[in-house]
């Protein structure tokens, strides 16, 4: 039985890959196929209504919670004006100096990484960055890598992506935050490589294909000047306060959203502002949502003890427990979690996560190491995720492109997570 949910795993992976069905959709009915393969009733204990849909579904509802608090802030961060003032100061400062525009475009990128992910950060960041930096002459993919590198960079202290490892994996947020301030120098380090190497490597290309600054049409929002400097502040705020003070993630993050509102927003203007981004921001968070909805599902399904006994003794035969061994496995196992792949964590990649803890292969915690190692490589150089669609074609080069360039750096990062994780955890 378990060559066959392997199979329909496989299946549900093709699925994904020729885009019959919505990722989240696909991975709801894969997990109500493996509940039925693994032998689960329709009702009662362990079944298929009441633990795989019923208890299932609201199983990430931290993460979603969380998720909705990100976009809010980020409609703020657009709406007040605060993400687009961070930028134009950083391409004021830069000058006609390409690298050290890109690399003040890649600084603002990962700042506003750690409130919200996938294309609304990449908008955040991009609108004004990526124009700005192929006009000083930063070859088109090269500017639309930055950004993703940039939002990269963040990825590590995304508050949302903790609430999702913890409630996932099972992990406390002490355990997921550890890790992923190993994970952070990784990044940090490749980003920084990918500027410097490739804004140098490939020279300057003044390609005018997309307007500059100066010929953009200006917003009410610029006509009535910049945001203070103090509202610059806030999407830092979530993150001080759950990094240097460990407070919860949802509360840190509503702090950030009542700073960036009162910092920027009069008090006869506090009602409508507060509802309009509000919305707005279950608009951006709808999604990642629904994702979350089934990969919920689909843990509760892998988890059923039938499944963990279907599956244990196939899973366990082709994983490696060598620590070196591990590492070059995994490494080179790196483009499966491209193109929606099987160990792509925001799709079937969560579902063989959690067959690897339940079925007690490899720790928690190593698991982790593993997938978030992962999520960095999808994070930037997937063609199918959105940030990376919305950065390159807003650049006017195709996914593809972006993919190839900036592949080998987010692949370096995948291999310093697996070894920290080799290192620390087996």
């Amino acid at each position: 039985m378990g060559v066959v949910i392997l199979l329909v795993m496989a299946a549900g992976v093709a699925l994904m890959l020729t885009r019959r069905l919505p990722t989240a959709f696909a991975l709801a009915l894969l997990a109500i196929a493996i509940a039925f393969l693994a032998g689960a009733p329709l009702t009662g204990e362990n079944s298929v209504l009441d633990t795989v849909l019923q208890e299932g579904a609201p199983a990430l509802a931290a993460t979603m919670i969380a998720i909705i608090l990100g976009s809010w802030l980020g409609k703020l961060l657009d709406e007040t004006g605060i993400a687009g003032t961070l930028v134009r100061k950083i391409v004021e400062f830069g000058g006609d100096r390409p690298t050290v525009v890109a690399l003040g475009v890649l600084a603002v990128s990962a700042l506003v990484g750690t409130v919200t992910g996938s294309a609304p950060a990449a908008m955040l960041a991009g609108i004004i960055g990526i124009p700005a930096m192929i006009a000083v002459g930063v070859p088109k993919v090269t500017a639309a890598g930055t950004v993703l590198m940039g939002i990269a960079v963040g990825i590590p202290f995304e508050l949302p992506v903790w609430q999702f490892f913890s409630t996932a994996l099972e992990l406390p947020i002490p355990t997921v935050r550890g890790f992923m301030v190993k994970l952070f120098p990784f990044a940090l380090a490749a980003a920084l490589a990918f500027v410097l190497i490739e804004t140098r490597r490939r020279g300057t290309e003044h390609a005018w294909s997309l307007k500059s600054l100066d010929e953009k049409p200006r917003s009410r929002r610029e006509e009535l000047g910049d945001t203070p400097w103090y509202a610059l502040l806030a999407p830092a705020i979530p993150l001080v306060l759950a990094l240097g003070f460990e407070i919860a993630i949802i509360p840190s993050l509503l702090a950030g959203v009542l700073y960036a509102l009162f910092t920027t927003t009069r008090p006869g203007e506090l009602n409508k502002r507060l509802l309009r981004t509000l919305y707005g921001g279950f608009e951006v968070a709808a999604p990642p949502i629904a994702l979350f909805i089934a990969i919920g599902i689909l843990l509760a399904a892998v988890k059923l003890p039938g499944a963990v006994d279907a599956l244990e003794p196939l899973v366990k035969a082709v994983s490696p427990q060598n620590p070196v061994v591990f590492v070059l496995v995994f490494t080179l196992l790196v483009p499966l979690c491209l193109y929606r792949g099987p160990l792509n964590v925001f799709g079937l990649g969560a579902g063989i996560a959690g067959v690897l803890i339940a079925t007690g292969i490899y720790p928690a915690v190593a698991v982790l190491g593993m997938t978030t190692s992962y999520n960095q490589v999808f994070g930037v150089a997937d063609p199918t995720s959105t940030q990376t669609v919305w950065s390159a074609q807003y650049a006017g080069v195709t996914p593809q492109q972006v993919m190839a360039r900036t592949l080998p750096y987010v692949w370096a990062v995948a291999l310093g997570g697996l070894c920290v994780t080799a290192a620390t955890y087996l």
